[in-house]
C-alpha cells in the first residue's frame, strides 16, 4: 500500500508566501512603489525647474511612499540628469529635466549619458510662457514695429540670454531666422543677470519667462511685445501672443518633464505618468501655475515622449543653423 503525503494547509500557505518573497522586486512592478522615492531635479533650489519639481514630488507621494528631492545643478542641467541615468532602471529615481534636455545633445561635444536611448519620458509636465520684453526706451509699440526697427538697424539691437544653448538663446535665433533680421546675441551667465541689463538699458532685449518678468512689465519698467503661450496670459492681458501679433509658427515656449532612466518596468513608468497626470488636474495646482504664467499640461508618458523626440529635432536644426556649440 503507498502512502501518499500532503503538507498541512499552513505550511502549503508559507511555502507560497516564501515563494513569492523570492521574487525579485523588479518582476513585481505592480507593488512599486515599496520605500522612499528619489527626486532629482537638475537645478538649484529656489528657481522654477525646482519649485513645479516639489509640487510634482508631493504629488506622487499619493502613491503612498515619501519623495526626497535633491537638488544637482550644473552642465546646463547635465549633472543631474547625468544621475538619473546612472541610477537603477527601478522607477526609485526620478528626474525633473527642462528645455535645455532637448538642446544638450545639439550643443555638447559631449554628454554622460545618450539623451534618446538612456531616458524614458514619464510626463510633459508644464509648458512656461515666455515673452519677448524690451526696455521701455526703445521705441516700437509692438511686434511687428520692433522687427521693422531690427532690419532698419541690423546688428545694432543687443539681446541677452542665460547663455550660450540655452532655451532664451535659442529662442532669439530662431526669431531671428523667422523675422528675417539680425539681433546680437549677449550671453550671461543666466537669466537674472540679462534681466538685469534690460531693466538698466543695457541691453535692448531678451526672451524670458513671464513669471520672472510680470512685476517690472506691470511696473512700466519692461514693455512685452508678445508671450508664447497659445492664448493671453491672464495676468497680463494687453500683451498678444507671437500668432496674434503675425508670427504664427514662431514657438518660444520652454517646458519641464519627467524622465526615468530606460529600462524602467512600464507599468511603473504608467503609474508615475498618471501620478504626474492626476497632480497637474488639481484645481489648486493648476490655479497657483496659471497665475504663474505657467500651464499644467500633465501629458501620459507616451505622448510626452513623442513630445521630446519632436522637440530634440527642433532644436537640433535651430542649433544647426546658429552654429552653436559649447566644448
Amino acid at each position: 500500500m503507498k502512502m501518499q503525503w500532503r503538507l498541512p494547509t499552513a505550511c502549503v500557505s508559507l511555502l507560497s508566501a516564501a515563494c513569492l518573497m523570492a521574487v525579485p522586486t523588479s518582476a513585481r512592478a505592480t507593488d512599486y512603489p515599496t520605500k522612499p522615492v528619489t527626486f532629482v531635479v537638475a537645478s538649484a533650489a529656489g528657481g522654477i525647474l525646482d519649485t513645479i519639481g516639489r509640487i510634482v514630488a508631493r504629488g506622487m507621494e499619493k502613491l503612498g511612499q515619501p519623495v526626497v528631492v535633491q537638488n544637482v545643478p550644473g552642465g546646463g542641467s547635465s549633472l543631474g540628469t547625468a544621475a538619473v541615468a546612472r541610477a537603477p532602471a527601478d522607477g526609485y529615481t526620478v528626474g525633473m529635466v527642462a528645455t535645455s534636455h532637448a538642446i544638450n545633445p545639439s550643443v555638447y561635444a559631449s554628454l554622460p549619458y545618450d539623451t534618446q536611448r538612456d531616458f524614458i519620458t514619464i510626463s510633459h509636465a508644464v509648458s512656461l510662457t515666455n515673452a519677448l520684453v524690451v526696455h521701455p526706451s526703445v521705441p516700437a509699440a509692438n511686434l511687428q514695429e520692433f522687427i521693422a526697427l531690427a532690419k532698419r538697424e541690423p546688428g545694432k539691437l543687443n539681446c541677452g540670454s542665460a547663455g550660450n544653448g540655452q532655451s532664451n538663446h535659442l529662442s532669439l535665433e530662431m526669431f531671428n531666422t523667422e523675422a528675417g533680421i539680425k539681433l546680437s546675441h549677449v550671453p550671461y551667465r543666466g537669466s537674472a543677470p540679462a534681466l538685469n541689463d534690460v531693466l538698466a538699458g543695457v541691453l535692448t532685449c531678451m526672451f524670458v519667462d513671464v513669471l520672472s518678468a510680470k512685476q517690472h512689465i506691470a511696473a512700466g519698467k519692461l514693455k512685452a511685445l508678445a508671450v508664447s503661450s497659445s492664448e493671453r496670459v491672464a495676468e497680463l492681458p494687453d500683451v498678444p501672443t507671437f500668432a496674434q501679433a503675425g508670427m504664427k509658427e514662431f514657438d518660444a515656449n520652454s517646458w519641464l518633464a519627467v524622465v526615468v532612466r530606460a529600462g524602467t518596468p512600464k507599468d511603473v513608468v504608467e503609474r508615475l505618468g498618471k501620478s504626474v497626470a492626476q497632480t497637474m488636474k488639481e484645481p489648486e495646482v493648476r490655479q497657483r501655475l496659471l497665475s504663474m504664467g505657467i500651464e499644467p499640461v500633465g501629458a501620459l508618458p507616451a505622448e510626452s515622449q513623442k513630445f521630446i523626440e519632436k522637440e530634440i529635432a527642433r532644436y537640433t536644426k535651430a542649433v544647426k543653423s546658429a552654429g552653436v556649440k559649447i566644448d
